[in-house]
């Protein structure tokens, strides 16, 4: 649980759907993005005569990537901006790398860029009744404005929905004052435009990305998997990009695709993987030596993983990650440069090599009966991995993730396609004091597990939402029923549903079981970048 510092309200956020993109490309157009904007974009704005911040609107806000086509998007559907795609391209790439986030700016959000499904987020109160009631909080969180520009915010907020105060948490106050004078000084404070971070973000050199990298991920379906990263420079930060490397279970997996970098870190990149068209949004760290965050399908952004790369030679993870004491079992290290003699840390004997790749070594572990429990650093010749391995006595908790979660009805002739929910086991044993659920926990990692369903309560279970919502799979993935009326369920309602999504997991002869809630409910209509 993470402790904040100020009283804050959760509020569920659920995204899902397809990201445009940006239209990728890596072809190399002579188009220039403050040329497009000097003869598009001031057909409507103004030149300041700021040179600092020459146009109206326009440079008085910074926005990722995503945010600048939500832009774009809306002055083509509302104001009639006429814009090719290369001229679009070209702006965003302008606008992103001159009036972007820093690295810093854009981190406590990077989960709605990544497109990651079933976030519960802390919003601050002030901010729950008056933006998070119908945005999320990176939608807000992901931009910076000064305070006048905020204040032009609000205003444009009640010119486009100008029923904003007669909605829930808005009706019931004044809403418009209390947006106006008390909401933008703390937005312009909290998000500000001139924050420190993004001038230095500016000055600092930026990573350089061509190279091979060590690639450690997840995708949903297909388990673990371990890779090859290697980037190619095209132009300036346009990639090619090349990925190979094994699942967990030994299967070869192999992808090629393109990749674009914008505000000197955000990687943006779309890749045909195995046969599926994918698509990749990572940040670069500050030094370079590091690339973090998401891949899913580009059909379906909620089937997807967490993926990290190392650049040189590294141990990026282990999988799976801990050993019972007295246990025997195949540990999968991956990483670069794994030449040499391997170690497990004491009490774990490395008792065959399986096999060793580019990519990975495969090797035959044991722990000792008597091997202490904590975790243990691990190293591969001169390669070296700081609390990679946990030894344990016992598993006492699992944790099914997403411990909240929403999946949606669709398909059956309709143009919506169903939205799956996919879980996880993470498993814990407890510390010194001998009980689950406290700070001294030590995590485990994630670990095989049957999967089953329940009613999550009377109403479910009188409804037979089991039978109607849907089904899980050996893999932890939910699939919805179909939308439409149902005439087997009462008054022919559709097969939405209130359920239970139970992981046990094996320990011995013991079962360890874990549950989350998951609400099956209608189609969504609108699928913004940003939600």
């Amino acid at each position: 649980m993470i402790v904040l510092k100020k009283p804050m309200m959760k509020r569920a956020l659920y995204v899902s759907g397809a990201i445009a993109f940006m239209g990728l490309s890596n072809a190399v157009v002579a188009v220039d993005g403050e040329s497009v904007i000097q003869e598009k974009c001031l057909l409507c704005h103004t030149q300041t005569g700021n040179p600092e911040a020459p146009y109206s609107r326009i440079s008085q806000q910074r926005k990722t990537p995503e945010g600048w086509q939500m832009t774009i998007n809306r002055m083509q559907r509302l104001n009639g901006l006429v814009i090719s795609s290369d001229e679009e391209r070209a702006v965003i790439k302008f606008l992103s790398d001159t009036q972007g986030l820093a690295p810093s700016e854009s981190a406590p959000h990077r989960y709605v860029l990544e497109q990651k499904p079933n976030v519960v987020e802390n919003v601050d109160p002030a901010y729950a009744e008056m933006c998070a009631r119908c945005h999320s909080n990176a939608r807000f969180g992901l931009q910076r404005r000064t305070e006048d520009e905020w204040k032009l915010h609000v205003n444009t907020h009640m010119a486009i929905n100008p029923t904003t105060e007669l909605h829930a948490l808005a009706r019931d106050r004044s809403w418009y004052d209390i947006a106006y004078n008390d909401v933008t000084p703390k937005l312009a404070a909290d998000y500000a435009f001139n924050d420190p971070a993004w001038k230095k973000w500016q000055q600092m050199s930026k990573p350089k990305l061509a190279g091979s990298w060590s690639v450690a991920g997840f995708i949903a379906g297909k388990g673990n998997y371990s890779a090859t990263l290697n980037i190619t420079n095209v132009s300036k930060d346009n990639f090619s990009l090349v990925m190979t490397g094994h699942y967990a279970d030994g299967s070869p997996l192999k992808g090629s695709g393109q990749a674009k970098v914008f505000s000197g870190y955000e990687w943006r990149a779309s890749l045909t993987l195995d046969g599926v068209k994918m698509r990749q949004v990572m940040a670069a760290s500050e030094d370079g030596a590091t690339l973090t965050g998401r891949m899913y399908q580009a059909a379906h952004d909620e089937i997807g993983g967490e993926l990290s790369a190392v650049s040189g030679k590294a141990i990026v993870a282990l999988s799976p990650s801990a050993i019972k004491q007295g246990g025997q079992q195949e540990v999968t290290i991956i990483g670069s440069g794994l030449k040499g003699d391997i170690s497990l840390g004491n009490g774990v004997q490395v008792v065959k090599v399986l096999s060793r790749d580019a990519d990975r070594v495969v090797v035959l572990a044991k722990a000792s009966s008597s091997a202490s429990v904590g975790l243990r650093d691990v190293a591969v010749g001169a390669t070296k991995a700081n609390a990679q391995l946990a030894v344990y006595d016992s598993i006492a908790a699992i944790q099914v993730t997403p411990n909240e979660s929403i999946a949606r009805i669709g398909g059956n002739g309709g143009n919506l396609a169903k939205v799956q929910s996919t879980y996880r086991a993470l498993a814990f044993s407890a510390g010194s004091d001998g009980k689950p659920g406290t700070e001294d926990d030590m995590r485990l990692g994630y670990m095989p597990a049957q999967w089953s369903l329940l009613p999550f309560d009377e109403v479910a279970e009188h409804d037979n939402d089991l039978k109607y919502a849907g089904t899980i799979d050996g893999n932890g993935i939910f699939t919805p029923g179909d939308a439409g009326l149902n005439p087997e369920r009462k008054f022919s309602t559709n097969n939405v549903g209130n359920l239970k999504v139970i992981a046990q997991v094996a320990d011995g002869d013991n079962k360890v079981e874990g549950e989350a809630h998951l609400l099956v409910t209608v189609p969504t209509f609108i699928k913004r970048a940003i939600q």
